[in-house]
């Protein structure tokens, strides 16, 4: 009797196994079953707004025979560029330097040997937040006047665009949400519980090219360029996936 006890222990211990496992297949085959039996519908919200915002990209670009003269130049010229910046009411927290480079100018020989400098060029950058977008125009061609003889990018922006995205959102959901009743009338099928939920966002305008030296001249003076805002779409698109009963 006493030899039979480490048979007994270890067919208890066997069948407990045993039993987890089939407990774990089991619930593996409940959730299979749950996740694989599912349909999913897509939905879009769009919601339309002006923009608030503008975003300016300048940039000052100087050279000259050696790299402190042409630093020298290029900070009169920044100097003159805060100023008019201030002058039209835009605060400093909205006038960011982006970039400061200085690199230096090769001639390059005909046929071979060693390039030799001429020169060092200075290339100071700019993004430029204007909140009063009837200055755009002014802001543009006054950057030229200024010294700014590169400008490159405007980017029209809703600012704080969240309220946008939720109000999209939830017209996504909505709409997702009515073709699923739709194919619940269609197909005649139950949905069950929503297992899965995604979310994409688009719709927001990429920036305004411009060339400096075409629209306005090199040096100002020229006419002001026309800017008109249009509107901005906030666009967010769900994905829902429900359980089908």
């Amino acid at each position: 009797m006493t030899n039979l006890k480490p048979l007994v222990w270890t067919g208890s211990v066997v069948l407990g196994i045993l039993a987890l496992f089939l407990l774990v297949q089991i619930n593996h085959v409940s959730n299979t079953a749950a996740t694989t039996n599912t349909v999913s519908f897509s939905g879009e919200g769009k919601v339309t707004a002006k923009p608030d915002i503008a975003v300016i990209s300048a940039s000052i670009v100087t050279q000259d025979i050696n790299s402190k003269s042409a630093q020298d130049k290029n900070s009169v010229k920044s100097n003159a560029v805060d100023d008019f910046l201030k002058k039209q009411g835009i605060e400093e927290k909205d006038i960011k330097t982006s970039g400061y480079n200085i690199s230096p100018q090769y001639r390059y020989p005909a046929y071979g040997g060693q390039p030799t400098i001429t020169g060092y060029q200075v290339s100071q950058s700019y993004e430029i937040k204007v909140r009063d977008l009837d200055k755009i125009s002014t802001v543009l061609s006054g950057l030229v006047t200024a010294g700014a003889n590169e400008v490159n990018n405007l980017g029209l922006q809703i600012e704080n665009p969240e309220e946008l995205k939720s109000e999209a959102r939830q017209l996504a959901i909505d709409d997702a949400k009515k073709k699923a009743k739709e194919l619940e009338k269609q197909v005649g099928v139950r949905l069950g519980k929503i297992v899965n939920f995604s979310e994409g966002s688009n719709g927001y305008p990429g920036p305004m090219m411009y060339a400096s030296d075409k629209a306005y001249g090199m040096g100002g003076g020229g006419p002001e360029p026309t800017i008109s805002l249009g509107e901005n779409d906030v666009v967010i698109d769900v994905t829902i996936t429900y359980q089908i009963k």
